[in-house]
């Protein structure tokens, strides 16, 4: 069986746990709230039916029956699809942090049910209110997380075995140096960026530091920890980040971050610590300057320090990938 095949069936069953979470998920709100089942799936089957001129057989009720059906069968074929996807992705090489791709599966998954309600006339999403669109996203995000769970579960065997077989090159290669740039990038940015991003997407079974990084609670506190120097880099008590004291830790969490990098990917660690310590310094210097013309131009510092703060989240995500 290829590998594609088979991340193509591993995510049509971890698709399916994820329907039945959201499933559960629905009818513990309709037990909460005392609210009617939708008929959005059935409506959805019965415009489509009607646009294909398939007639159902039966009477009226029977009719209605098969449409309820049809629209239940619809939502399990739309949880498998996505889930197969997300297969064939991971299948593919691509890995993402539970916090990352769960929500992306839950708003794929979102976006596959409401896309033909509102190009079929049946609903417009834009007239929703905040209590129809939280009853439509979270069983969707429970669907992405289960479904991201169960995939990361049933390859983690697989993904545990290439990790250790894997020959150590010597030298670094040039995307090894490229992830390296990216985590100097990052934290010259915001220092904790590049480590937390490391934290991650580290597993249990990686040699060093990024193992170590792999325990929930080191990844509950470096998320912390980039979520409070967020809220601190827009105070205009924050030391500036090129004095000594503001460029410092950035260039030393920049090296520890390529280290690390370095030590799980089993290359040689002085080239990528070289090279992020140099971006970090660039980087931090050209954030200064690129934040006040921002400032400048748009009339308060916000939008800028916003956008840095995305740009280092990017960037660690790309430095830490591997």
């Amino acid at each position: 069986m290829t590998s594609l095949l088979k991340g193509v069936l591993r995510g049509m069953a971890a698709g399916a746990a994820g329907t039945t979470a959201l499933n559960a998920t629905t009818e513990a709100d309709m037990a909460i709230r005392g609210r009617p089942a939708s008929g959005t799936p059935a409506a959805v089957a019965g415009a489509l039916t009607d646009r294909t001129g398939v007639r159902l057989p039966g009477g009226e009720l029977e009719r209605a029956n098969r449409l309820d059906g049809l629209g239940a069968l619809s939502g399990t074929c739309t949880g498998m699809a996505v889930g197969a996807l997300a297969g064939a992705l991971r299948a593919a090489g691509l890995r993402l942090p539970a916090v990352i791709g769960g929500p992306l599966l839950g708003a794929a998954a979102m976006a596959a049910s409401d896309l033909p309600i509102a190009r079929l006339g049946i609903s417009d999403p834009r007239t929703w209110t905040r209590t129809d669109w939280v009853s439509d996203a979270i069983p969707h995000l429970v669907y992405g997380i289960t479904t991201h769970s169960a995939l990361r579960a049933m390859f983690r065997a697989d993904e545990e075995r290439k990790a250790l077989r894997q020959p150590a090159p010597d030298r670094p290669s040039r995307g090894a140096l490229m992830r390296a740039a990216a985590l100097g990038a990052a934290t010259g940015c915001r220092s904790s960026a590049g480590l937390s991003a490391l934290a991650l997407r580290s597993r249990r079974y990686y040699p060093g530091l990024s193992g170590r990084l792999s325990h929930p609670a080191v990844k509950v506190l470096n998320g912390l920890f980039t979520v409070a120097e967020m809220g601190l880099d827009k105070l205009p008590s924050a030391p500036p980040r090129t004095s000594p004291q503001g460029l410092a830790p950035r260039v030393a969490l920049a090296a520890v971050a390529a280290r690390a990098m370095a030590r799980r990917d089993g290359i040689r660690s002085g080239p990528p610590i070289v090279l992020a310590t140099a971006t970090a310094t660039a980087s931090a210097a050209a954030a200064v300057r690129l934040r006040a013309a921002a400032a400048d131009r748009m009339g308060s510092d916000l939008p800028g320090a916003l956008a840095e703060d995305a740009t280092a989240a990017l960037l660690g995500q790309v430095g830490a990938a591997r």
